[in-house]
């Protein structure tokens, strides 16, 4: 009978130590990335959107809906792919007086600025989704508002709404928003709105002289037409 080396034995043990040593390490890292991953909070923008910010402001979803798609009907407008700086600069107006409305103007003075520019960096990053169960427009009304948006009328000093908005009204930058697939109401409201003076926050008072020009039926019609738009742009409609 041969008595083992007690030498080699513990060389052996000493050998394989090591990647032991490191399999343990690895499990434990990567538990570890795992746990941080579960627990990473969502963006300050997401919280606020869905639940408030803790002083009182309404959630966000409560009448933009769960995926900012907005409620046509009520006249909410979708808040989904809207451009960040955009959506930034009408918060800070609801709050400060440039843009008066009976819900938003509280919702808004309960923000700090940090919760406003979170709100629109959040709801720019969602896609914007068309609402298949959307009734068709008027056929009349929205060839009379596609004239307007796309040609104006020069008979009456009324620019062409696309000279500012694109000419498939996906906005440009921050100043000139999206209007294709907002809901009628909504931008019926808006256009009245800069009609009657009651909203002014417009770069240097541009919407205020168009809507100036614009009759009830004209109004009606733009509406109509950039409501019978798809809100999502071409890019995305092409992917798979």
């Amino acid at each position: 009978m041969t008595t083992a080396d007690p030498t080699h034995a513990f060389n052996r043990r000493r050998k394989a130590g090591p990647c032991r040593t490191s399999r343990i390490l690895s499990v434990v890292l990567g538990l570890g990335t795992f746990m941080t991953v579960a627990v990473a909070a969502p963006p300050r923008g997401e919280v606020v959107a869905k639940s408030g910010n803790g002083a009182g402001a309404t959630p966000c979803i409560v009448c933009h809906g769960a995926a900012g798609q907005g409620q046509p009907v009520a006249g909410f407008p979708r808040l989904a792919g809207m451009n960040a700086l955009y959506l930034s600069k009408q918060l800070k107006s609801f709050r400060d007086g440039g843009r008066s409305h009976a819900v938003m103007g509280p919702v808004a003075k309960t923000l700090d600025d940090a919760d406003i520019v979170a709100l629109g960096r959040y709801y720019a990053t969602l896609d914007a989704v068309d609402d298949p169960a959307s009734s068709p427009a008027d056929p009349g009304l929205v060839a009379a508002g596609k004239m307007i948006a796309l040609k104006g009328d020069w008979s009456r000093g009324l620019p062409a709404c696309a000279q500012c908005h694109g000419a498939r009204g996906f906005g440009v930058g921050a100043s000139f928003p999206q209007l294709a697939g907002q809901s009628a109401p909504y931008l019926t409201n808006q256009l009245d709105s800069w009609r009657s003076g009651m909203r002014t926050n417009d770069a240097m008072h541009l919407m205020q002289g168009v809507a100036a020009k614009l009759g009830p039926k004209d109004i009606q019609s733009v509406a109509s037409y950039y409501a019978s738009l798809s809100a999502v742009p071409p890019m995305k409609r092409s992917k798979p």
